[in-house]
């Protein structure tokens, strides 16, 4: 029979799991997050989804390097593309793919979601301060375009956020526009690297608990920002599956498995508590990547659940 040190020591294993996925309006408790896979498909709710053709624009909160802005952008740009380098396999437009067998699901047959980068405003002058509250995160995203957009806030590794490192890496949710006639998507990420780094930059950092086998190498040299990839790809997977909150999802509305946090954990096949799964390494750098990207970039992007398989699906 196992010691109780054991299973402490599983315990603490999976909070950092949890930890290291995204929550959408809400956290959610453990027991919500730690399992192998869903069962059934994610149930569609009903609401609407987004379509047609959504602009992304980044509200860039506090000072971020142009080579920083470069990564996020570049994996924007790397979802629909043409470039035969960028298509390379396996490829960030591939990994996106598996969103679209939602809204085939869907009885109003809307068309597929088009996602193209929009405005960028950058705030580095942190004129709301240092700490901010979830309020103050929506009040930013207001300041991106509201029409047809998703308005994604990217805070700095100085700026202290509510909820960061304790029960979120990020969030995704949607509010009432200016005019009050329509509500907009957002997105939250903040850069974990000097805050949490053992949460939310997994597995790029050594977790806090649990084996601490020796963290991988980041594909863009960059810890926090890289990691911030990893919760901005599950995130815009929730907020193209479940914008509103009466999309696909399954459990409780204020704390949904959505179509990358129900696969938490995995990269890559072979995936297990602690290990992220077997994935592709760079020759040159040693990085561990899935998916190629616009401009020579290499991303790991999380497993999202394929509703035409009932399974998480991976690149590798």
């Amino acid at each position: 029979m196992a010691s109780f040190s054991s299973f402490a020591m599983l315990f603490q294993l999976l909070f950092v799991l949890v930890s290291l996925f995204q929550f959408s309006s809400a956290g959610r408790t453990l027991l919500d997050l730690v399992q192998d896979e869903p069962n059934q498909l994610l149930k569609y709710h009903n609401g609407p989804l987004l379509s047609a053709q959504i602009s992304i624009n980044l509200i860039w909160y506090g000072k971020f390097k142009p080579s920083q802005r470069a990564i996020v952008s570049d994996f924007f740009n790397s979802i629909y593309s043409e470039k035969p380098q960028v298509n390379r396999q396996p490829s960030v437009s591939t990994w996106w793919k598996t969103t679209e067998k939602y809204y085939h699901l869907t009885s109003s047959k809307k068309s597929s979601l088009v996602l193209t980068l929009g405005k960028q405003i950058i705030d580095e002058k942190y004129s709301l301060g240092k700490s901010l509250t979830s309020r103050q995160l929506v009040g930013l995203a207001a300041r991106g375009e509201q029409k047809n957009a998703i308005n994604v806030v990217l805070t700095a590794s100085d700026v202290a956020v509510e909820g960061m490192c304790m029960s979120r890496c990020g969030t995704h949710g949607s509010t009432y526009s200016a005019s009050k006639s329509s509500k907009f998507a957002y997105i939250w990420v903040g850069n974990s690297e000097t805050q949490c780094p053992g949460q939310c930059a997994w597995p790029f950092h050594q977790p806090i608990y649990g084996p601490q086998s020796a963290p991988l190498v980041a594909p863009n040299n960059d810890v926090g920002v890289d990691g911030m990839v990893i919760n901005l790809a599950s995130l815009l997977a929730g907020t193209a599956t479940n914008p509103f909150g009466n999309g696909y999802f399954q459990g409780p509305a204020d704390a949904p498995l959505e179509a990358a946090s129900a696969c938490p954990g995995v990269y890559g096949k072979g995936a297990y508590p602690g290990y992220p799964g077997d994935l592709l390494v760079d020759s040159s750098t040693g990085a561990s990547y899935n998916a190629h990207g616009a401009n020579g970039r290499k991303y790991l992007l999380p497993a999202l659940f394929d509703p035409s398989t009932s399974l998480c699906s991976t690149l590798v």
